[in-house]
């Protein structure tokens, strides 16, 4: 069995082609910048009036390029899909000067940007050049979504998704679609949308680098553990028990300190760790479905998994498939194991 893995994230895009028939240490990996960071830059490369069509994607340096682009007098037209990548709602995106145009209009006369999560094209011509042909039976991406309902804030709404996953201990692999998710996930149907046709297994990007984690060879013979993914943005803490996740919280990275990051991690794994907490310090909120008491150490994922140094915990740096920067791959192929089930 071939899976394609993306792990599509705000600095980078961390793709493995993983078959089943060769030890994961010999999988194909690229780490490539984000397709954020590629669309921005090419939005500052025009100097007149954009057209962007496509799908729903992440936004990050994108909404930051269209703002630069309004503010110099050019028009920006987009699409419903594509326009719930500045904001999922369109009243917000309208506020913002932006145009919103039926899918099906065309302006031959405005120069168009197609927006999509997944270049597969892009991705098959990467491997291309060195000769590997890009077969695969599965393609598993991770995407961060919110998710979004009208009239509730994306920090509750994306929070409320998560503890009706979590009401009762289970295995990261659970946060995984196959071919489907809810209409609420506007982003992961902008992936499933542009893939149609292949099978896809799709997953929010922190619980598909928490899954990863638990790949690495030393944390498979922990009992107990808290597992972060430090992330540019958003850090998500898991801690485990048994293979299971007992409880969460989730937290802007920039807001957080060592001594938050300790006191959080240590009242997580107590049990004691409330919902309001956290979401009164700007975060997400935080669930805990049974404690886990004392744990062996903390098991670092993301960009930013530094500043966990300064905790005072025992810190491992999780390398799944013997490369820091495949935790989100890693997880995807578990993932798509535990579906296969």
């Amino acid at each position: 069995m071939r899976i394609l893995t993306l792990d599509v994230g705000a600095g980078t895009q961390d793709v493995m082609l993983y078959d089943s028939e060769q030890p994961i240490e010999n999988s194909y990996k690229m780490v490539l910048p984000s397709p954020t960071r590629i669309f921005a830059e090419k939005i500052r490369k025009h100097h007149n009036d954009l057209f962007l069509s496509g799908e729903t994607m992440g936004g990050g340096s994108i909404n930051k390029a269209i703002k630069n682009h309004l503010e110099k007098g050019y028009r920006v037209l987009m699409t419903e899909n594509a326009a719930r990548t500045v904001r999922d709602d369109l009243n917000r995106v309208k506020s913002l000067g932006i145009e919103i145009i039926p899918s099906g209009e065309k302006h031959p006369e405005i120069s168009q940007i197609e927006l999509k999560d997944v270049d597969l094209e892009a991705i098959r011509e990467a491997f291309d050049i060195f000769g590997v042909e890009l077969e695969f039976d599965y393609i598993a991406v991770a995407v961060q979504d919110h998710g979004y309902s009208e009239g509730i804030g994306d920090r509750n709404f994306r929070f409320s998704k998560i503890k009706e996953k979590l009401e009762s201990p289970q295995p990261p692999e659970v946060f995984a679609y196959f071919n489907t998710a809810p209409d609420y996930f506007t982003r992961m149907n902008g992936v499933l949308r542009t893939l149609k046709g292949y099978n896809v297994v799709i997953m929010d990007s922190k619980f598909a680098s928490i899954c990863g984690a638990t790949c690495d060879e030393y944390v498979k013979d922990l009992d107990s553990f808290i597992a972060l993914d430090v992330g540019n943005g958003h850090t998500l803490a898991a801690s485990f028990k048994d293979g299971k996740i007992m409880g969460v919280f989730e937290h802007h990275t920039g807001m957080l300190t060592p001594d938050k990051i300790t006191r959080f991690c240590r009242e997580l794994a107590q049990g004691t760790l409330s919902h309001e907490q956290i979401h009164e310090d700007g975060g997400h909120g935080a669930w805990v479905a049974e404690p886990i008491g004392d744990f062996q150490c903390l098991v670092a994922t993301g960009p930013k998994r530094g500043i966990l140094k300064e905790t005072g915990f025992k810190v491992h740096n999780a390398a799944p498939a013997g490369d820091v920067m495949m935790a989100g791959p890693s997880g995807l192929v578990k993932a798509v194991k535990y579906i296969k089930k």
